[in-house]
């Protein structure tokens, strides 16, 4: 798995970001796409003490909210990066919503979508050493030391 270390947050190459919305979207094979929280919005969030998803068949449309989710220093939303309908949900973050901080980008997955307009939204996000370049900038930019993990992490080394 290609990825790059920026002081301790962990940017994937192969998924493709919406940098300032700290969300990620991975392609999957049956046409369908898996959206989740990046390392970054783990991080500035805090351990999460709560995550709620939309229901499985709500569309939405690329920015508007997938989920709610609330730490002890902040409650927010998690914009979608693509328009589509959800048809997924990950049901473990009812149980254990610090699974977005443990794993943010493998079992901390919020939710899977049927895309509808997909091609030209993955060309407004960023994949590979672009996105890896654009979150260096806006870390440098936020004055941000970098990420911090809670006991349990993927280490991805």
């Amino acid at each position: 798995m290609s990825h790059e270390n920026l002081n301790g947050c962990i940017i994937l190459k192969d998924l493709h970001y919406s940098v300032a919305d700290n969300t990620w979207v991975k392609v999957n094979d049956d046409g369908t796409v898996t959206v989740g929280m990046t390392d970054v919005a783990q991080n500035l969030a805090g351990p999460i003490l709560h995550a709620r998803t939309k229901g499985v068949g709500t569309g939405r449309r690329k920015g508007k909210p997938i989920a709610t989710v609330e730490s002890g220093k902040w409650v927010g939303p998690v914009k979608s990066p693509i328009s589509g309908e959800i048809v997924g949900v990950n049901e473990g973050l009812e149980a254990d919503a610090q699974l977005i901080n443990r794993s943010p980008y493998r079992n901390g997955w919020v939710v899977k979508m049927k895309p509808e307009n997909l091609d030209a939204e993955l060309a407004d996000l960023e994949t590979g050493d672009a996105a890896v370049a654009s979150y260096k900038a806006k870390m440098e930019n936020d004055n941000m030391a970098g990420c911090t993990h809670i006991e349990g992490s993927d280490t991805y080394e």
